[in-house]
């Protein structure tokens, strides 16, 4: 990522001509990469996790009962408006209105932080019922694809409160990809964790 004086976008400097058409994409390249080999690793997971359920449904389906939906739900409803959040930040700082981009940047740290606040009282809930990662392949997929998830969102908090710091527009752009994947991701694994019958 760029430190926060120069230019914000220097093909010579970063040498995007050299990806062609790529290198027009928003923000740093290599996180792009990034991006596309963590869906790889979620599209994955949710294959196997949808695979394992073919052989179990009676018992998917009892496990995926004492999920609380409305708190997936909610937690959607927090993150797609995180990323709104970030979005915003891009656009203020696209404007040079560098203030209104930190405030939108910490807007969607603390949607975040209310994410893994919803999503550690599901497990809390969960481990007082008695359900581990080991009670049922269910709860291992939803423990390990879930948790994977949240320590991404705790990753996205981290870059977001730096790019505050280091605010360049390509900076901004790059964690904002980030998060928006971050957010996708979470747009996906609901309705398949918590509401596929």
């Amino acid at each position: 990522m760029d430190g926060g004086g120069g230019k914000d976008r220097d093909a010579d400097d970063l040498g995007d001509e050299d990806w062609g058409v790529l290198g027009e994409l928003p923000g740093d390249l290599m996180m792009w990469v990034l991006i596309v080999s963590e869906f790889l690793v979620f599209g994955a997971a949710l294959i196997a996790f949808l695979g394992v359920r073919i052989t179990d449904p009676a018992g998917f389906a009892a496990d995926q009962a004492l999920l609380d939906r409305t708190a997936g739900a909610a937690n959607t409803i927090v993150l797609v408006t995180s990323g709104l959040c970030a979005a915003l930040a891009v656009r203020a700082r696209d404007t040079e209105a560098r203030r209104q981009a930190r405030y939108w940047l910490y807007a969607a740290c603390l949607l975040g932080l209310v994410f893994l606040t919803v999503k550690g009282f599901e497990y809390w809930s969960k481990a007082c019922l008695g359900i581990g990662i080991d009670t049922s392949q269910f709860f291992t997929f939803y423990y390990l694809i879930t948790g994977f998830h949240a320590a991404h969102v705790v990753a996205g908090i981290v870059l977001l409160t730096l790019v505050s710091f280091r605010d360049s527009r390509r900076n901004m752009e790059t964690v904002a990809a980030f998060w928006h994947m971050v957010d996708l991701v979470w747009v996906l694994l609901f309705p398949i964790i918590y509401v596929l019958g």
